[in-house]
């Protein structure tokens, strides 16, 4: 603690005890309470107590106090917990007999004041504070406080009792820790007695007859093989399990004990312990049942999680995957009757019957095919699944879903027409449906139904019924899914359905570009974006693309009256140019499709534009075409550039400056390779005078990125200024090596140096006149190569960089000015102005 803290503090502490005196800021005491913990974290000594005593005068203070308020009461607590996580300290406050009168029945928990959850918490999170000591442990043994921790599992607060759940499994944690040093064996336990205590608590609550304590306990045992106690304590991991496992599969076999649910996460997360990675013993077993009992919405994340488990056995998985695909082989087997297709599964894990029922219920059968696509989604992002899915029928599943959903299949079956009912324009599982679909799409083997997969998609695209949310799914869907296809036409040589699908979606998709909804326009350029982004290389998506009318309705999108969908056809007009202006072949030669008027079009959003989305786009664009080169010359490039930031240079939107400063990082690196011999590398000492080097700074120079580049590390939006720097730096890095920068003194007498001085002080003020002068007195030349070549060897650009990075706060939150906020605080009448930070 700083001197100048230790003089504040004794007026905090006073303020904070008297009664008084106005409440602070909540977030102002959690701001204290956060100081306490960073000076107990690095000192453990007892000294803190010793040379500040008012922290122990306002613990009494707060006792003495007939009725504290709930906030001072719960700071009191937290910081005495703080404060007793040492043991020098616990044992100081023991002595002061103060422990007690916190923690004991004589405290709080024997008060009116208990009755507040916010008090309930502050204790809780005080004793999971102290609990760092064996000290701490025995306190709370021996003083009945255990009990109320038990309770409070049960608290009608929820942050109170997961805190407590929380507090036990620390509890638990730590006395293993601390008080052991072998290995238990499941015939000879021995358990620390305070983890005696919370274990045999755990076993009597499973066993009671109250439903609520039993749900505790399973939730308490989830928490803790969910915790590092599973991983790092693997003896007494098995030696807990073995004394809980009969009780545990007793719930799973008793279908009305409530608990169910709970199951399924407690047996996850007890499976991912190294414990039970082997694939002998009762535990896989018990798992297998729980697959077997659980409803297939209870059963569902543990399916899910044994399946991305390394180490779960073959035989589990295989089970768990079939729990996930029931539901989808019911789809299947119910689209029609007789049988037309194999269904996804062999044999089930559980009855059939169960899912069927659950299909066949308006209430349930979206809830539990959403749940299951969602799974199956996850499945499919894995990298490595160890088992294989049925990727044909379960596209065929999802093919049947779909239309079941849009009304489009009629089966004859009745649990069929049931379900195509409950499922109709059922948003949800549409939804669901066509996430799973595009994720399918990155599978090889998929490609026999393709065509009856268009067909599906299609429809939706065409359907008025289709809502905005499902359109804009089935657009992502369809462009993942052309890809597929593109790369099975160039192997197969199926170019003739490749050209049919392509000119009915270009056919579609005209026809959405003039819907009346903005939603449905924006998906739309989305789309086309997307497409033109994976396959503008393809010969028949150009063809089908330049023959159609979709090139003049985004040209018209440009103006739309909505912003997002203007943003959007700036960047589809953007990606098109490839197509349409900067192909070798340059197919729409002479129409309004030429280089000169999109630029031109471009930049007029640019700089007229209202709204700050369009201009985003705008900028953005402008940087993938530099990127990809087609901007033309050197020359025409330095010129695009140079009226591009002069534009943004002034835009009130700090993304747009913030995308003008990356164009010119971008023009920086091309240009510097393309005129350096070694772009890559610093260059000597001896080569900063050759042309290349001086060509570069006139090239910078003309393009007048100097001035803009200064101009914005003073900008009011600091991530403008802190790219502005990077980019500044990068430069001086290529111009001068480290050990032959300028220096600022012997320059100073020049002309050019007194200008690059006072920009040097300028810019430490942080700000920037717009319209200093350029011809002499305190100006800067910025389009002057020297006077910019000084300039990078001499102004400070880390120092700038190490300011620009600096939290705004970085003065004022400090402990310091913390307290003196405080003091200030507590002397008014007036509601609290505090700046909490």
């Amino acid at each position: 603690m700083t001197r100048e803290c230790a003089v504040l503090l004794p007026g905090v502490c006073a303020a904070l005890a008297d009664p008084r005196q106005p409440g602070l800021d909540d977030t102002c005491l959690e701001k204290l309470l956060d100081w306490f913990r960073s000076l107990t974290w690095f000192d453990p000594t007892v000294e803190l107590l010793q040379d500040n005593p008012c922290l122990t005068e306002l613990i009494t203070s707060v006792l003495a106090l007939p009725d504290p308020s709930p906030s001072i009461l719960s700071f009191t607590l937290q910081l005495a917990g703080i404060l007793a996580s040492s043991e020098s300290r616990f044992q100081h406050l023991q002595q002061e007999k103060l422990l007690g009168r916190l923690f004991g029945q004589e405290g709080p928990r024997g008060s009116t004041a208990w009755e507040d959850a916010s008090v309930r918490s502050a204790w809780v999170k005080a004793v999971h504070s102290m609990v760092h000591h064996q000290p701490a442990l025995h306190f709370l043994c021996s003083t009945g406080d255990m009990d109320v921790i038990f309770a409070l599992q049960g608290d009608s607060s929820l942050f109170v009792a997961s805190a407590a759940s929380q507090l036990l499994v620390h509890m638990l944690t730590f006395s293993l820790e601390s008080e052991t040093s072998k290995a238990p064996s499941a015939k000879d336990c021995d358990w620390p007695a305070c983890a005696q205590m919370i274990v045999k608590h755990i076993q009597e609550s499973l066993q009671s007859s109250s439903a609520s304590r039993i749900e505790q306990s399973l939730k308490l045992l989830s928490s803790l093989f969910g915790s590092c106690f599973g991983s790092c304590y693997a003896a007494w991991t098995e030696v807990l399990w073995l004394d809980i496992a009969k009780q545990i599969e007793s719930f799973l076999l008793e279908e009305t004990v409530q608990a169910q649910p709970l199951l399924a996460n407690l047996l996850l997360n007890v499976a991912r312990s190294p414990v039970f990675c082997g694939t002998e013993g009762s535990f896989w077993a018990l798992v297998t049942s729980a697959l077997e009992h659980l409803t297939p919405v209870q059963a569902g994340p543990l399916a899910v999680g044994l399946l991305k488990l390394c180490k779960c056995p073959q035989d589990v998985r295989i089970q768990a995957l079939t729990v996930l695909l029931q539901p989808m082989d019911c789809i299947l087997r119910a689209a029609s009757q007789p049988l037309e297709y194999a269904g996804l599964l062999d044999e089930s894990v559980s009855d059939p019957v169960t899912v069927e029922s659950l299909l066949s219920s308006k209430i349930s059968c979206a809830g539990l095919l959403c749940q299951t696509l969602t799974h199956l989604e996850k499945l499919l992002a894995l990298k490595h699944l160890r088992v294989d899915l049925p990727c044909v029928s379960l596209l065929r599943s999802l093919m049947t879903i779909l239309q079941f959903c849009n009304g489009f299949l009629s089966p004859t079956s009745p649990l069929g027409s049931t379900i195509s009912q409950n499922l109709i324009s059922c948003f949800r599982v549409q939804k669901s449906a066509l996430d799973v679909l595009a994720a399918l799409s990155e599978k090889k083997d998929c490609d026999t139904l393709i065509g009856s997969l268009f067909d599906v998609l299609l429809a939706y695209l065409q359907s008025p019924n289709t809502s905005p949310t499902v359109l804009k799914k089935t657009f992502q869907a369809t462009s993942k899914w052309l890809v597929h296809l593109q790369e099975l036409s160039c192997s197969n040589s199926q170019w003739q359905q490749t050209e049919k699908i392509l000119e009915d979606i270009f056919l579609v998709l005209q026809k959405r570009l003039c819907s009346p909804c903005w939603e449905v326009r924006d998906s739309s350029l989305e789309f086309l974006t997307a497409v033109v982004k994976c396959l503008r290389d393809q010969k028949e998506v150009r063809q089908c693309l330049l023959s159609s009318e979709v090139l003049r309705l985004t040209e018209n999108l440009l103006e739309d009256p909505e912003s997002y969908v203007r943003a959007s056809a700036v960047t589809a007009v953007g990606h098109l140019a490839f197509i349409t202006c900067f192909a070798p072949e340059s197919p729409v030669t002479g129409s309004q499709w030429n280089k000169e008027n999109i630029v031109a079009k471009l930049q007029e959003i640019l700089s007229t534009d209202s709204e700050g989305f369009p201009r985003r786009a705008v900028i953005s664009i402008f940087t993938t075409w530099l990127r990809e080169g087609c901007t033309g010359q050197l020359e025409d490039t330095e010129q695009f550039v140079s009226g591009v930031i002069q534009t943004v240079e002034h835009d009130l939107d700090w993304e747009v400056r913030l995308g003008g400063v990356e164009l010119v990082e971008v023009f920086c690196s091309q240009t510097i390779c393309q005129l350096s011999q070694c772009p890559y590398a610093p260059v000597s000492s001896a080569v900063t005078s050759s042309t290349p080097q001086n060509e570069l700074l006139q090239v910078f120079c003309r393009a007048k990125l100097f001035g803009f580049l200064f101009r914005s590390l003073c900008d009011c939006d600091k991530p403008v200024g802190q790219r502005a720097c990077d980019v500044l730096i990068g430069l001086r890095g290529h111009f001068y090596p480290m050990s032959t920068l300028e220096n600022p003194q012997e320059i100073e007498d020049s002309p050019a140096g007194r200008g690059i001085a006072w920009l040097q002080r300028t810019l430490r003020q942080g700000s920037l006149n717009q319209n200093f002068p350029t011809d002499g007195g305190d100006g800067v030349d910025f389009q002057d190569p020297e006077s910019m070549m000084l300039a990078l060897g001499a102004i400070d650009l880390l120092e700038l960089h190490d300011e620009l990075n600096k939290s705004s706060d970085h003065v004022e939150e400090s402990p310091q000015s913390l307290l003196q906020d405080i003091l200030a605080t507590v002397g008014t009448i007036e509601d609290n102005e505090v700046d909490c930070y």
